[in-house]
């Protein structure tokens, strides 16, 4: 397994963007993919978008077209760029790196969006 370290989330008013980062140290041999969940208050965790290592993603409907992940395989770091950020983002937004048989979890990075 590895551990992962996310940055980038904050406050941000509606229409904004951030940029999440999530670095994976340790053995990355054998990540199979990377992505992103989010979990509101009151909510499940919730999958917000996946990349595979060779590149094909799958976004969760409610964020196609504003959110875009992508992938270092170099640096071992998945990335989340956010545009056009609306109130219901709002969640602590969890990194994840999958194995073959295993899953990997980051601590969690608030994103807040003001209306």
């Amino acid at each position: 397994q590895v551990q992962l370290v996310e940055s980038g989330g904050g406050l941000v008013q509606a229409g904004g963007s951030l940029r999440l980062s999530c670095a994976a140290s340790g053995s990355s041999v054998g990540i199979n993919a990377m992505g992103w969940y989010r979990q509101a208050p009151g909510k499940q965790r919730e999958l917000v978008a996946v990349i595979a290592s060779g590149g094909s993603t799958n976004y969760a409907d409610s964020v196609k077209g504003r959110f875009t992940i992508s992938r270092d395989n170099v640096k071992n770091t998945v990335y989340l760029q956010m545009n056009s950020l609306k109130p219901e983002d709002t969640a602590v937004y969890y990194c994840i790196a999958k194995g073959p048989s295993w899953d990997s979890w980051g601590q969690g990075t608030q994103v807040t969006v003001s209306s």
